[in-house]
């Protein structure tokens, strides 16, 4: 088991360094499959979300690809939130409602963002950040603003009260919020989709610590898988992190919608399981959740080895 997710910690960290997110979208997921009580997947994800989270935004940092300012408003609102979240599954947990409280709530909110960013990724990424909700954004002008990457103008209270909502979810998910936050800050803010997914790094190893610290408090994080995930990711988070060099736009969200879309299925599947008796769907989200991280992660190392190619043969080239 321990081997099982080392390789799983490896293609994990190929994912959030590209998508920008902690990887626990998939990681808590994968621990209520296994059986996990639901506090200790929480905690665990969060534990996990933090140790990857420092890897790949100091691999961000280099490439120039973080705004620190918007990182900084976020954090704040992301921290508050967090506190309250982690209050409500202890809640859920005393009522025994916990599990299936969790699973319902991954399947709606990981299907309602995976076809949310399947649908920009069809745009080929030109409308970004100039749809209805980027507009109603920029329009509440209630002081202070801050400019962010790629033109827009935002409120510090918005950004406060997004943070607050995404920290909330995270909280009571086990997430870093990088699976929000990267297409809030893309489609929302019209922030460009690289600097999104490194400055969703930066913010999530602040409210992956935090959230980490909370749920140790109260035994819920297993040291061995959280060490056998990181020792995974280690490598595949500098894989991931160069691939947002290679790749454009357009692919980044459709590989980020598959894997939400991915996660939703399994969690729903193994609820399904769990409530009639049905074996064979418990194994198929097993096999679905791993077998989905194993492709995603092959197609981004595929296509990041084409566009290489392809640069080199086209400086090659011009130099003949």
């Amino acid at each position: 088991m321990i081997g099982l997710f080392v390789g799983f910690g490896l293609l994990i960290g190929i994912l959030f360094g590209f998508f920008g997110m902690g990887g626990s979208f998939l990681v808590t997921p994968a621990l209520l499959v296994i059986g996990y009580p639901a506090p200790v997947a929480v905690g665990s994800g969060l534990a996990f979300v933090f140790g990857t989270s420092v890897i790949g935004a100091l691999r961000h940092r280099d490439h120039g690809q973080v705004s620190y300012k918007l990182a900084t408003v976020m954090i704040l609102g992301l921290t508050f939130g967090i506190e309250v979240g982690t209050r409500v599954v202890f809640l859920l947990a005393d009522l025994g409602s916990a599990d299936v409280v969790i699973g319902v709530v991954y399947v709606g909110l990981l299907g309602a963002v995976g076809l949310t960013v399947l649908r920009d990724a069809r745009t080929d990424g030109t409308d970004a950040g100039t749809g209805r909700v980027a507009t109603r954004v920029r329009a509440i002008q209630i002081p202070p603003m801050v400019s962010l990457p790629g033109g827009a103008t935002v409120s510090v209270w918005v950004i406060l009260a997004v943070g607050s909502a995404i920290g909330v979810l995270s909280g009571c998910l086990g997430v870093g919020g990088g699976f929000l936050l990267l297409p809030v800050m893309v489609s929302g803010f019209g922030i460009p989709a690289a600097i999104a997914a490194g400055t969703s790094i930066l913010q999530i190893s602040v409210s992956g610590a935090f959230g980490t610290f909370v749920y140790a408090q109260s035994n819920a994080v297993d040291i061995p898988v959280v060490a056998a995930l990181l020792g995974g990711s280690a490598l595949g988070a500098r894989i991931g992190a160069s691939a947002t060099r290679l790749v454009n736009e357009a692919d980044i969200k459709g590989y980020f919608a598959v894997m939400l879309l991915s996660g939703s299925v399994d969690t729903a599947s193994k609820q399904v399981s769990v409530a009639y008796g049905v074996g064979m769907l418990g194994t198929g989200s097993t096999v679905l959740i791993f077998g989905t991280a194993v492709v995603v992660s092959g197609a981004i190392v595929r296509t990041s080895i084409a566009a290489l190619r392809e640069n080199r043969e086209r400086g090659s080239s011009l130099t003949h």
